[in-house]
This record gives structure tokens, sequence and C-alpha cells, in this order.
């Protein structure tokens, strides 16, 4: 039976945990082929084995290495037909007094190392957009509910989401009429690692959020978004759980 991914080419970062495993698993089980970006080694072999994928050791906060990450995608691949901005960083807590080394990590992951992949990225989802089988692309960029709101206590994370839906619709007005599709995804509390990056101090007192989305209701929007028809852009989704207020 067809797929609606058969003879693409995906690549996910941050594939190696969370949203990112979780939608190259969608994305495989849709036809695409996977390649998977991330630091963590001997979790992305064990998954590309499994999803007879690519695995790509990178640091996508190196500008080289996520040049290379996309180069190696399309060369041992053969083409990029959508790229999944997932990789990123939570590290919440007070602007005064803040680790100004904390701010550095997540500008150059959730800014950076996203700017560096969608920029290496661009002249072959342009080219995969003209081509068969589908003549359409698509760059998915994971932001955050915290893109869409501004809070004491994570201003800086907040910052950086921010950043990501401006870039994700500027990007969307550049390239939309050469059916490069740019999409922003924001997810409400999602089980995942991030929490646990955050220093224990400001751990402590975080409010307990007791409803928690799964990784794979983020990979089922994400691939809601990839697999529309060419003359159908899904530009923005929010997806909270039900019961989070904020």
């Amino acid at each position: 039976m067809t797929k609606p991914l058969d003879g693409t080419v995906a690549l996910v970062t941050g594939a190696s945990s969370g949203i990112g495993e979780a939608t190259a698993r969608a994305l495989a089980a849709q036809g695409a082929t996977v390649a998977l970006a991330a630091r963590r080694k001997d979790r992305l072999d064990a998954l590309a084995t499994e999803l007879h994928g690519l695995a790509i050791e990178t640091d996508v906060t190196d500008r080289e290495q996520a040049i290379a990450a996309v180069e190696r995608t399309a060369a041992e691949l053969g083409r990029l037909d959508t790229v999944i901005n997932n990789a990123g960083v939570m590290l919440l807590g007070p602007i005064v007094d803040a680790p100004v080394e904390e701010w550095d990590r997540m500008i150059r992951l959730n800014v950076q190392g996203l700017l560096y992949v969608a920029h290496a990225a661009l002249p072959h989802l342009i080219r995969a957009a003209e081509r068969d089988p589908r003549r359409v692309a698509d760059l998915v960029n994971v932001s955050s509910v915290a893109g869409r709101r501004v809070g004491a206590g994570g201003g800086i994370y907040q910052a950086t989401k921010h950043a990501v839906g401006v870039f994700s619709e500027a990007l969307r007005q550049e390239v939309t009429a050469r059916h490069v599709r740019s999409s922003l995804v924001e997810p409400g509390a999602t089980e995942s690692e991030l929490a646990t990056h955050v220093r224990e101090e400001v751990r402590a007192n975080l409010s307990p959020v007791d409803a928690k989305l799964a990784a794979e209701d983020i990979a089922d929007a994400i691939v809601y978004i990839v697999t529309r028809p060419r003359h159908v852009a899904i530009n923005e989704i929010l997806v909270r759980p039900t019961e989070q207020v904020r």
C-alpha cells in the first residue's frame, strides 16, 4: 500500500529522545527515509537500526556540524524533503543573578542551531519542492507554548522561543510561493527530558504539572503538517493538554 511520504527523505534533529524520537518513528511509518541527528550516538544508532535510517552524531550549535548533517543526509539518502528542527533546551530560572552560561546555551541551541540547520537545508528543500514524488517540501520548527507568553522565571527561554516563531513566519513569507512550507509547532506541557536540565534549586520551586502530553501527541501534529496535499500549508499549531490553563 502506498504511504503519503514514500520516496521522501526527512531529517530530524534532537532525535535521540522525546518529541524527536517519536517524530522520527512517525515519519518512517508514513514512508519517509529518516536521518537522525543528535549528540547521543548510542541512542541514534539503535533507533536508526530499527527504522532503517541514517544516524548522524551532531551538535547543531556547531555551524559546521549542522551543515555537515544536512549535506550528509542529502548525499547519502539522495534528497531532502522534510526537516524537523526539534533540538532544544529549557533552562528556567529568574533573570536576576542568573548563570549567564545558561542563557548562552539556550541561545546557541534553541536559536542559532535551528537557524544553522534551516539555512543549510533550504537549497535542498527548494529543489525537492520542484521534483516528484510530492513537489512540496517542509521545514517544521518545534517551539513551545512559551513562545506565546511572557512570565517571570522563564524570560530567556521564552525569548528564544519567540525568536523561533518570528523566524518561521518571516521564512514562510519568503518561500511559500516556491512550495516550501515553513511551519511552527508549539507544544504545551509534554513528557520529556527538558525539566531535568533545570537547576535543582529552580526545579524545586516549579509548580507541578499533572496533565502532560505524550511525545507521540506532538509527533501526530507534525505528521499532519507534512502529509497535507501540496496546496495546503499548516503554518502554526499550538497543542496543549486539555487541562493546561496557561
